[in-house]
């Protein structure tokens, strides 16, 4: 068996199940709390490095001529902000405190934006990096102004008014989005040594990557297991996000096949920023509801894993990349 095609072909699957055993091995361990606290907290601090790292590398490849609006853009705005809000209309009718929580659930998946690391596969799978950053930017925005208006809604009781959700919102996502695309830019237009320097390594951005997926399956894993709902609630929201993930990939390559960018539309609708979506659930609404982000985290990185793996295997029958 060759092992660096093993290794290149299963890298997400692998990097996800180090993430799940890195949690099992780390609570068998039986670690004083004060260390697993302090283990959580710096995983907390990584993950942004890392993301900002993979970001202004995988934007030194970007020019900003490339970031032009397309018609695809407007459209999944459109399905996404759609979804979310007759999710949120339905909740309006429901009693049923489970019932209540699944469509929280499921209104979060569709609210939550594009995945910063999306750039960084959709370069691996031959798509348009620039058009996917500049969705990236806008479904950002999006999402922070219908989160701030759902969550009085569906969740009276967080007394958050629209603006303050808006800033916390925007506070906490824009800095990773911004600031390496600005640096990159800078990058690009005063030193063009460096720019070849951080360019002359291909795959380095997906590597981060790689690492970050690992500490993200870790924290997914520690939710999971400490999550205090009943077996059918988390059945109902373990359905309701892999349906969510399948419809937006699915309308993601639709729509994006009309403009020929089947493989960006479908990683720009259907590729979460799950951090963030748990950390909403947890703050804006029914903290169960951060159960399907971490659901979510699995079912796009395994649809991501397959698409990886039919890309490497020449010998399969595979579509045009856009």
């Amino acid at each position: 068996m060759n092992i660096k095609r093993f290794l290149k072909d299963w890298s997400l699957p692998l990097s996800m199940l180090a993430g799940a055993c890195a949690y099992f091995l780390g609570w068998s361990l039986g670690l004083p709390p004060a260390v697993k606290e302090a283990v959580v907290e710096g995983i907390g601090y990584v993950q942004p490095t890392l993301i900002f790292l993979m970001l202004t590398l995988t934007f030194c490849r970007i020019r900003l001529q490339d970031m032009r609006l397309k018609g695809w853009q407007w459209w999944l705005l459109a399905f996404q902000a759609g979804v979310a809000a007759a999710c949120c209309l339905l909740h309006q009718t429901v009693d049923d405190p489970s019932g209540r929580v699944f469509l929280q659930s499921v209104m979060l998946c569709f609210l939550c934006p594009t995945a910063t690391a999306a750039a960084v596969v959709t370069a691996k799978l031959g798509g348009n990096m620039g058009s996917l950053t500049t969705y990236t930017l806008l479904i950002n925005l999006t999402s922070a102004v219908l989160i701030s208006a759902f969550v009085p809604l569906v969740n009276p009781t967080g007394g958050l008014g629209f603006w303050l959700s808006f800033w916390m919102i925007v506070r906490r996502v824009f800095p990773l989005l911004i600031f390496p695309l600005l640096l990159a830019f800078a990058i690009r237009r005063f030193s063009p040594t460096l720019l070849r320097w951080l360019t002359s390594i291909p795959d380095l951005p997906f590597y981060l990557w790689l690492v970050s997926l690992s500490l993200a399956i870790a924290v997914t894993t520690r939710i999971l297991v400490h999550a205090e709902v009943t077996w059918l609630l988390l059945l109902l929201i373990l359905v309701g996000s892999l349906a969510a993930c399948i419809m937006q990939f699915a309308v993601g390559r639709l729509v994006g096949r009309h403009y020929d960018e089947a493989i960006t539309a479908g990683q720009a609708c259907g590729q979460k920023n799950t951090v963030l979506a748990i950390w909403v659930g947890y703050t804006f609404l029914d903290p169960l509801t951060s159960v399907s982000g971490g659901f979510y985290t699995i079912w796009h990185n395994v649809f991501n894993a397959w698409q990886l793996y039919r890309r490497n295997q020449p010998h399969l029958p595979t579509k045009r990349a856009e």
